[in-house]
């Protein structure tokens, strides 16, 4: 039962975060602007750990974000190499993560939902299935 516990976790966890990268770009863009390279490693950091991503999925968010108008890119001098592109959330773009945030995030702030979630706690491993 563990091990098929953990396949199922690591199964939804995947899923879950495939879904969450595009709010963790736009919030880590909502903060400052940044460059592409740099993208990561921030992005696990504001999200404690739970989130990377590698770069072929950051570059593919990026370039749909910037053609649908939420972010917007400008070529900055390098002082080291060639120039770099630094991404900026567009008023667009702070729309939809203020929306979504709202909509999909909030929720888990509520009474009822935060209360279930401590109750879950609460009773941990304690918990006996019903038949």
């Amino acid at each position: 039962m563990p091990n098929e516990i953990n396949d199922l976790l690591e199964t939804w966890e995947g899923t879950y975060k495939k879904g969450l990268l595009s709010f963790w770009i736009l919030l880590l863009l909502d903060q400052r602007p940044t460059y592409a390279f740099e993208m990561n490693a921030h992005i696990r950091e504001l999200s404690q750990g739970s989130i990377s991503a590698d770069d072929n999925s950051l570059y593919r968010a990026l370039n749909r974000f910037e053609g649908m108008g939420l972010i917007s890119s400008e070529r900055q001098p390098s002082e080291i190499g060639p120039a770099r592109r630094v991404y900026s959330l567009t008023a667009a773009g702070r729309e939809l993560l203020i929306q979504f945030t709202r909509r999909n995030l909030l929720v888990f702030q509520s009474p009822p939902v935060a209360q279930a979630i401590q109750t879950l706690f609460d009773n941990g491993h304690n918990h006996e299935e019903k038949p």
